[in-house]
């Protein structure tokens, strides 16, 4: 039997159709039951977050059995396997063990190094245990996984993006602060009670928000959520449920907005945020202008050819037309002179002061002008400055007033709040690029280091593991062997006292035990390496084992091992 997973995520597959084939719990719990049902599948554990949807199975033949959990994953999910095929990925044998060991180490998640998937790996490990779909594979890969996952977060520092999207997206909108000293006594607005939602609202009351207000389409779970963080013996925090006609309301009072719902359209549009932001601030939500500049800053002074200023410097550092008196103020006595000749030849287009003056006029006071500067040049070696220009005032940019965290997929608010002054929005998208953009590439080389280790050390393991019923069967037929001669030798020797028995029983026997101590350890240690697998049919073919008996051991073993696996989950 041979590991296979087959599945898609956020990296294989768009958003629109990750929401459609998106699996409810019920789904999940009828997939694994008709997996096992299927022929070239003996275990099974679905693995399904709101990011990835991915089936694991224990497999006899690889094409008949992607062909079969295919052909699963399109039933279940409501997705057409025409449409569906392109999204999907395939893992096997080794490579399906080092995706799930890199899964639970953070490295294929949208914020690389999040641990919330930690918990969903032990979920899925739990409702394949429960349903008895978990055999000794997937026990031992998925418990395997979870400690992988664990040694990657506290060797490394790969978590330090953000212990989970809720907890990333928080440090994205505190904007460099301290999150819990941004948050400190906020009043917050979580929509929606899933486990993302849930997992945000006790997040912000563990952080210190001073009052969180639940919004859900089911109001039996928004009271439930609220009554669980009212009732949490850590927060202090305030939380009431309210239902989702109260979100606009509820808007207009929240400092911070969580969002995470299955919605398939917008939660929150653009415009009931402005008017949120209207309603905290008693004005209207202006929106940032996006084609000219930031606020305050002059526009270009015009083609001014040929000029022997460096026009950029000169009007970034004064403000005024590069033609004007403060303009060259500060100019040495060279390039003034360059300045005036080009000035004389009517190249520039010199700021006039007097709308009266003739062309010639203005040329002429202009010319004077430059003449005085000239001659204090010559003797001061610079001009002085004559005057200080006013400083270039900024239009003001108000802080914001109201912070959106959009955690949902497909998004719940409208990216168009983006463009809203006074607002702070960061989605998935956001955290994805934020998350890019961190430092981290020693830490993610250290786990993948980490992953390939655990991986070999697997594989080892595995392979060891499948020649240990042919080893157990082996000392089982020499045990008979040592029992049918000791009955032999007492109907031979019937006067032998119990003690002379003993000792012969006990001399037999450690004879067997070491003609077979060499054989069967080196075997194990062969077995353990790649391409070992075989080493198990030859011991079962030079020492005439019966398979039947071989396999009774393997199913004695499993059972033993699944009793101990569904204690430890």
């Amino acid at each position: 039997m041979s590991l296979l997973v087959v599945g898609l995520s956020h990296r294989s597959a768009p958003v629109s159709v990750l929401e459609r084939a998106a699996l409810s719990a019920d789904a999940q719990v009828k997939l694994l039951q008709d997996t096992l049902a299927t022929e070239p599948a003996t275990e099974g554990a679905v693995l399904a977050t709101c990011n990835r949807i991915e089936l694991y199975a224990d497999v006899d033949k690889f094409h008949a059995g992607v062909a079969e959990l295919s052909t699963l994953l399109a039933q279940h999910s409501g997705v057409g396997l025409e449409e569906l095929t392109p999204h999907l990925y395939v893992h096997y044998e080794d490579r399906a063990v080092h995706h799930l060991f890199s899964v639970a180490c953070g490295l294929d998640s949208m914020v690389v190094g999040e641990g919330q998937i930690l918990g969903q790996i032990k979920d899925a490990l739990a409702t394949a245990q429960e349903l008895h779909t978990a055999g000794r594979l997937l026990n031992d890969l998925f418990q395997q996984a979870l400690r992988v996952g664990k040694r990657a977060h506290s060797e490394t520092g790969i978590d330090r993006a953000g212990q989970s999207l809720v907890t990333f997206g928080l440090e994205q909108l505190s904007a460099g602060r301290a999150v819990e000293a941004w948050a400190k006594g906020k009043k917050a607005l979580v929509i929606g009670a899933g486990s993302m939602s849930s997992l945000a609202a006790a997040t912000l009351a563990r952080i210190g928000v001073g009052e969180i207000v639940i919004a859900n389409r089911t109001p039996d779970r928004a009271e439930r959520l609220a009554e669980i963080l009212t009732g949490g013996d850590d927060t202090d925090v305030l939380a009431r449920a309210v239902p989702m006609d109260s979100v606009p309301v509820e808007l207009t009072r929240a400092d911070i907005a969580v969002s995470c719902t299955g919605a398939t359209g917008l939660v929150l549009t653009a415009e009931t945020v402005a008017a949120a932001v209207e309603g905290r601030t008693g004005t209207p939500a202006a929106r940032r202008e996006t084609a000219a500049g930031p606020a305050g800053h002059l526009a270009p002074a015009g083609a001014e050819d040929a000029c022997p200023l460096d026009l950029s410097a000169v009007q970034g550092a004064t403000g005024f037309s590069v033609m004007g008196e403060a303009a060259v103020a500060g100019m040495d006595a060279a390039t003034l002179e360059q300045h005036a000749a080009w000035v004389d030849k009517g190249t520039g287009t010199v700021e006039r002061r007097d709308s009266r003056r003739t062309p010639a006029e203005d040329a002429e006071a202009d010319a004077e002008i430059i003449a005085a500067l000239a001659v204090s040049a010559a003797t001061a070696g610079r001009i002085p400055e004559r005057r200080r220009p006013e400083p270039v005032a900024e239009a003001p940019r108000p802080a914001p007033v109201l912070a959106l965290l959009d955690l949902a997929m497909p998004r719940d608010i409208d990216a168009a709040v983006h463009r809203l002054l006074g607002v702070r929005f960061v989605d998935l998208e956001t955290l994805a690029e934020a998350s890019a953009d961190a430092p981290m590439a020693a830490d993610v080389d250290q786990v993948r280091r980490i992953v390939s280790d655990e991986v070999a050390a697997f594989g080892a393991a595995q392979r060891a593991a499948h020649i240990t019923p042919t080893v157990v069967a082996l000392r089982a037929m020499a045990a008979d062997v040592v029992a049918n001669e000791i009955s032999r030798l007492d109907g031979r020797l019937p006067d032998l006292d119990d003690k002379q028995r003993g000792e012969i029983t006990q001399t037999v026997r450690r004879v067997v035990d070491k003609l077979l101590h060499a054989p069967t350890v080196r075997v194990k240690q062969l077995a353990a390496e790649p391409g070992g697998a075989g080493y198990a049919d030859a011991l079962r073919t030079l020492f005439d084992l019966d398979p039947e008996t071989v396999a009774a051991v393997s199913r004695a073993e499993n059972n033993t091992e699944n009793a101990k696996n569904r204690g430890r989950a």
